[in-house]
């Protein structure tokens, strides 16, 4: 990807692979392991499994600025797809992951400002609640489920044979926002701590009210939009040019 390996630190690199060795093991293992319950379920997807996944985009963000996104990001979707054939489901899990993550950080390179980026934060959640409860979302959960368990990301219960599922766009625009606050200097470690809150609660409220499936957008919105409320404030008022590099802007 053009450029990309000189933007991941030695320690950044050697941390993503840790992580992905790690998460692989437990995705092939986490059938015969401990049962804790529905709401022990609950508590290990929304506290370790979440920010555990959603980690391998926090560190893999330098490469936002990597030249060939799409294409790269093309060629993991066909890999997931590939993988999903021949039944390789965990590494198509995986694979998915990182279609979804760079096609996102390619998308935002057409956003040329942080209002762009905030309109969208503001209207996203509407059209994804809309999908979900009357709209095609509501209609492939109910009548395709295989469809969107192939186009969506698996998060395994430990001890059972059941994964809650996350869609491809939330994981995509969950990548867009989180770029986005590195290259417009938001507090990107507070927009991870946001974003992957709002997921954790939308899981929960999901259970509690024993939902096929709720929006997942609007977690996801709120969770950007919220920790850099001032900051978006203050850039949306008095807009300059934005010169992106590899730094994460604000913890």
């Amino acid at each position: 990807m053009g450029r990309s390996p000189a933007l991941l630190s030695r320690a950044r690199g050697g941390a993503l692979l840790v992580l992905f060795a790690v998460l692989v093991v437990y995705y092939e293992t986490s059938t015969p392991l401990w049962n804790w319950g529905l709401w022990g379920d609950v508590a290990w997807i929304a506290l370790v499994l979440l920010p555990a996944v959603f980690g391998l985009v926090l560190l893999a963000l330098p490469l936002r600025l990597a030249r060939g996104l799409l294409p790269v990001g093309a060629a993991f979707a066909v890999l997931a797809a590939v993988l999903t054939y021949a039944d390789v489901n965990v590494f198509a899990n995986f694979a998915r992951l990182g279609a979804a993550t760079l096609i996102g950080w390619w998308f935002l390179g057409y956003f040329e400002t942080l209002s762009w980026v905030v309109l969208v934060a503001a209207i996203i959640p509407w059209v994804d609640a809309y999908s979900v409860w009357r709209g095609p979302t509501k209609h492939i959960v109910e009548n395709h489920e295989h469809v969107f368990s192939v186009l969506s990301f698996a998060f395994p219960v430990p001890g059972e044979h059941s994964a809650a599922q996350l869609g491809m766009p939330d994981v995509l625009f969950f990548s867009l926002f989180l770029g986005a606050s590195a290259r417009f200097h938001l507090r990107v470690g507070w927009t991870f701590v946001g974003m992957v809150a709002g997921l954790g609660l939308t899981f929960a409220a999901t259970t509690e009210f024993q939902a096929l499936g709720l929006p997942a957008l609007p977690g996801i919105a709120l969770g950007f939009l919220a920790p850099n409320a001032d900051l978006i404030w203050r850039a949306v008022r008095q807009p300059e040019k934005v010169s992106d590099t590899a730094g994460v802007g604000h913890q």
